[in-house]
This record gives structure tokens, sequence and C-alpha cells, in this order.
């Protein structure tokens, strides 16, 4: 099969805005939780968030959000947050790959598949509100289109006129590793030439923050020092940290992009996804499902449990899932887990659901890029099942990777693991 390599990437996440200003600010341990502000959340049991800081609340502080400069104002009330942030994501992977189609028949080789885990909640939660109190005579008509989920491909497509393959997943926070997998898996079959790939989520509105609540799912022992909520492996860790933002990737086949003279960030090795048929919310208590997904990632890539140096972890700083991920990792790299680092990334920008495992996926590529590996932050008192193994606590790590394996797992038990090389 052919051949895929990254040659654009765009991020946003609750650390700002663009890959660098990302990873500078993760490298230098960071963090962008912070008490909700974007609505009034004190009557809530889980009071922080990774909210995307924005150019309206920060005076135009470096990396801030200014959707102004991806989306005419008109246009911008056509759209719940969640597009605006994967469409400006996309856009900015776009940009940077420099691939612009000069005929039909590359604009029909051309697609989009970027996801989201719930899309338009804040404009659902909204519009529900106002026809409750105004009627249904007030909904706008673009009420459904702006909270559609693959609407941000077809926006996306309608900018550039990309014409390929349009589509979207839709797999709770396991959503951006399936949304590449997936479109690398189109290149592969050779239905395309280049793909634009992601997740995007922004469920930080009081039905988001009040339903995960209501699962005991969010951290709530820290809402007075919310810098250290997000604690992935520790000991202390007590729910995950809701974050929003987006992380996009262009996909090429390989020689396409070296033809045209692109640059090339890194190749999609492998691809390996599972369903754990356990539990509506809880992984399997053995871990299975995640340890086939990476199982089947890493027959895919062809290559042995050893080779890989680096782990972005799925870490959601939840007391029953991390320990979980780290047995499925024990049981799947034997005596080489030791030579192993791993670290979670949502240590310093929460969980961001259907992005995570997208913006991830650019944290992993810029690990091989640079041998910098990102720290798991707040990790003081590791738990009983990280014992022996290299968590890269507190501060950024000096290591060559070659290989590096980001998981994602959902709700629902679906469960998709990238793995990701030099080339």
């Amino acid at each position: 099969m052919k051949r895929v390599v990254v040659t654009g990437m765009g991020i946003i996440s609750p650390l700002g805005v663009g890959v660098d200003h990302n990873w500078s600010a993760i490298t230098q341990g960071k963090s962008g939780l912070r008490k909700i502000r974007s609505f009034d959340a004190s009557d809530l049991p889980s009071q922080v968030a990774g909210e995307v800081p924005l150019v309206s609340e920060t005076d135009g502080t470096s990396g801030a959000f200014d959707i102004n400069k991806y989306i005419e104002h008109k246009e911008q009330k056509k759209m719940d947050r969640f597009i605006h942030f994967g469409y400006a994501a996309a856009v900015d992977a776009v940009e940077d790959s420099g691939w612009k189609p000069q005929d039909y028949e590359q604009q029909c080789r051309t697609g989009v598949l970027i996801g989201s885990g719930i899309g338009g909640l804040l404009n659902i939660q909204d519009t529900s509100i106002m026809m409750q109190e105004r009627g249904p005579r007030r909904i706008s008509p673009f009420f459904i289109p702006s909270s559609l989920i693959n609407l941000i491909s077809g926006n996306v497509s309608i900018k550039y006129g990309f014409k390929g393959p349009n589509h979207a997943v839709v797999t709770a926070c396991a959503t951006g590793s399936h949304a590449i997998g997936d479109a690398a898996r189109l290149i592969m079959m050779d239905d395309a030439d280049v793909m634009v790939a992601g997740g995007a989520e922004a469920a930080i509105c009081r039905v988001g923050v009040g339903g995960f609540s209501a699962c005991r799912a969010l951290s709530t022992s820290y809402n007075d020092t919310p810098k250290r909520s997000s604690r992935p492996f520790d000991k202390g860790r007590d729910g995950f940290v809701i974050g929003e933002g987006a992380g996009c990737l262009v996909l090429e086949e390989y020689e396409h992009a070296r033809k045209r003279g692109a640059k090339i960030y890194a190749e999609v090795r492998g691809y390996g996804l599972s369903g754990d048929a356990y539990h509506v919310t809880s992984p399997s208590e053995d871990g299975d499902g995640g340890f086939r997904a990476m199982k089947a990632a890493i027959k895919r890539a062809g290559i042995s449990p050893d080779q890989i140096d680096y782990i972005n972890a799925h870490g959601t700083s939840t007391p029953l899932g991390d320990d979980i991920e780290l047995t499925a990792i024990k049981r799947l790299f034997g005596d080489a887990v030791k030579k192993l680092s791993i670290s979670s990334t949502k240590s310093a920008i929460g969980h961001l659901l259907g992005a995570a495992g997208a913006v991830e996926a650019i944290f992993s590529i810029k690990a091989l890029q640079t041998g910098s590996l990102p720290p798991t932050l707040n990790l003081e008192d590791p738990s009983d099942v990280a014992a022996g193994i290299d968590l890269v606590p507190l501060k950024t790590k000096e290591r060559k990777v070659r290989l590096a394996l980001s998981n994602s797992f959902g709700f629902g038990g679906t469960n998709a693991c990238l793995i990701l090389g030099k080339i």
C-alpha cells in the first residue's frame, strides 16, 4: 500500500494558537487550565477547564485565538464554536502544507476528514433555551448546519475547493486519532492523494460540564487550584479536566509530497483500532481493548514493541483509566517498558475529547522532530502501577525519538492508536 506522510499541521488548544506557540509552552511546563470564565459554573461540582484563550479577553496576548482572522463576522454566526476551532486549525494546516490544487483532477484527489466527539453542544443548549423562552420562530435557519459534526469538513472543502472524500468521524474521545487513521487509509487505498484530517471540540458549557459531572468523570477537588487539577498517573487524581480546541494534519501520499518538494514532518507508520465490548463509559478492567489496538498498530507498522521510544498516553487523570492503560502497556511491551518514555499532555491542556487524538498526534510529531518529550505535569506521587516506568514527571526530557505511539480511548469502548515515525 501507499505510504502516508504529514506535510501540514494546525493546532488550537488551551495554551493558544499555532504549533510553535503550543510546543514552546508545553515544553516549558506551562498549563492552560483555569477557573471557567465562559459561564457561571459556581453551582457545578467541577469549576475548572482548559478554555482556549481569546483575543477578546486577553487584549492580543501572544497565542490568543482571533476568529476574525479566519472567518468573516457574518459567517461566524452560522457556525458553532467547535466549527470555528476545527476550521481555523484546518486553515493553518493547509497553509502550512503549501498544497494548492491546480486543476479539477487535483481537487478531486484532495479530501477532508475532520470529526468531533460531541459537536455543536453550545448551540444546541442555547437554542433550546431560546426556543423555550421565545418560541420556535426565533430559531435560526442555520441552527442545524451550525451544529452538525461533518460541517467542519464541509466548510473546509468549500473554502479550498477540495472535491475528494468528504467525511467525519464521531467516536467520542478517540475521534481525532480515528480521523487521522481513517484518512491515512483512504490515501493508502488510492482514494485520495491528500487529506486534511483531525478533530475539534467545544463542549465547555453548562450542559457539557454538568453532564460530565453527573457521570462523575470530572475533577472536583482542585477548583481553587486549577493548574493542579489534571494529574495523570498521580495518586491524587480524581477525574479529567474538560478542554476545548482542535488539531488538524495534512496527510499526503509520500511520492506526491516528494514530487512537489513539500516539507515532511513525519510518516504515519501504523494505525490500530478495537472495541472493548465491555461498558458504556469504563474501559475493560484488564485493558484488553487498548492492548489490542496498540498491538494492531504495531503489526500494521511492521515493527516490534521495543522499537517504540515514546508514548503519548491517553492518560486522562481518571482513577481507573490511567492504571488500566499502564497495565495494557506493560502487558504489550513486557521488559521493553523499562526503556520507554511515556507522558500525558492532558496534564497541561486537559482532555480535549474529540480533538485530543489529533492534538496529541501533533505533540508526538514534535517529539520526533525535536527530541524533547513534553512532561506529565503534577505527577508528584505516582500510582503503584506506575512503578518502574518513565512517565516524564514535571519537566521536559531530552531523548532521541524514532517512533512514537499515540493512544486514544473513548466512551463506548472505542480505541484508536497511531504510530508516527521519522522519515
